[in-house]
């Protein structure tokens, strides 16, 4: 097959690995540069991955040195900005580990650049590609439990990281929560339209910043969206896709973040008189899905490019759910429900 996809990736740590070794399992792809700021990283990922492409410290030059016409953005956030900038002024596409940028005006930059450019940039949402969420979406879509009025997520882990993490102003909400965000986009169909949040640091934890969050989000089609998370629960923990509750106006569908979704609605039949109703179990099947993770995201970016169409995680879809990071940080310091249209529009300026 010949090769229509010459792959520079930035930022050669650890997460990286995932990253090369898709590619180097696609026939129509080619790593031609490897980019790390301590170049003896990038050399280290060539020798473990056997790559024969030259090294480099910056994006720039080996953009310009290896014709690619793609940039895999595997560098830390506050990288983001930056590379994803350069490599799209250079004629780049562009697929990156989330968040898209660390502030809401890096973010609207980068969607200008991309459609004035008309390159594609993605962001990383690898939580979209587990069969059961999809299953879970399918099963509100499909009207099973009528049009939605609440959406619940808690996130409750007592996650011991050590290093940056534990020394962050806001680890909960800014390294971990932009996943239940746009989870939540995923699962309603539905985009933000103001935020007020909570934000503490609770007895016993051992993060120097607010490691506990409560979140209520008005959406767009009328529902409420609440997210309560911790990062220091100890004991009872949840997965880390979160426990999820969608309720309707004929049942409620339930995501465990471990099983299956299902949904209990109001069975068939006359039940005029009951005071607690009869209900029925609606069980799913999960799609079957070629790859899933990090690999089925992958995917869908590299499909949307072969078929013309923006990726399910375009950086244009993804700003919707960096704007509930970015705007429930502002409701935090403010004290004070946020409008996130105005907050992204105060941000263009």
């Amino acid at each position: 097959m010949t090769i229509k996809h010459r792959v520079v990736v930035a930022g050669c740590g650890g997460m990286a690995n995932t990253w090369v070794d898709y590619a180097k399992e696609r026939p129509d792809t080619e790593i031609v540069g490897l980019v790390d700021i301590k170049e003896e990283f990038a050399q280290a990922m060539a020798m473990r991955k056997e790559l024969t492409c030259p090294t480099f410290t910056d994006l720039r030059q080996a953009i310009k040195e290896t014709g690619a016409t793609m940039v895999f953005d595997v560098t830390i956030p506050a990288s983001h900005y930056a590379i994803s900038t350069s490599a799209l002024e250079l004629g780049c596409h562009v697929f990156g580990e989330k968040p898209l940028a660390e502030t809401m005006s890096d973010c609207n930059a980068i969607v200008r650049m991309a459609e004035e450019t008309g390159r594609t940039h993605a962001v990383m949402q690898n939580r979209r590609f587990d069969p059961r969420i999809r299953a879970f979406r399918e099963l509100i879509a499909n009207d099973t439990i009528g049009k939605p009025g609440f959406v619940g997520a808690d996130f409750f882990l007592g996650a011991h990281f050590g290093g940056f993490r534990d020394a962050m102003e806001s680890p909960l909400l800014l390294d971990m929560a932009i996943h239940t965000f746009d989870q939540a986009r995923f699962i309603s169909g539905a985009n933000p339209v103001s935020v007020y949040c909570h934000e503490y640091n609770p007895p016993g934890s051992w993060y120097a910043g607010n490691a506990m969050a409560i979140c209520i989000y008005e959406m767009s089609d009328g529902s409420v969206f609440n997210y309560r998370g911790s990062w220091c629960a100890e004991g009872a923990i949840t997965s880390w896709e979160a426990a999820w509750r969608v309720t309707g106006e004929r049942g409620t569908a339930i995501w465990d973040g471990h099983g299956n979704p299902y949904a209990e609605i109001v069975a068939a039949g006359d039940q005029t008189g009951k005071f607690i109703r009869d209900y029925e179990r609606v069980e799913t099947e999960l799609p079957e899905m070629a790859n899933t993770f990090h690999k089925g995201c992958l995917d869908d970016m590299f499909a949307a490019l072969d078929e013309g169409r923006e990726p399910e995680t375009a950086c244009s879809d993804n700003i919707y759910s960096m704007a509930m990071v970015l705007a429930a940080l502002e409701s935090a310091k403010s004290g004070q429900k946020v409008q996130i249209a105005d907050f992204m529009k105060a941000a263009s300026k």
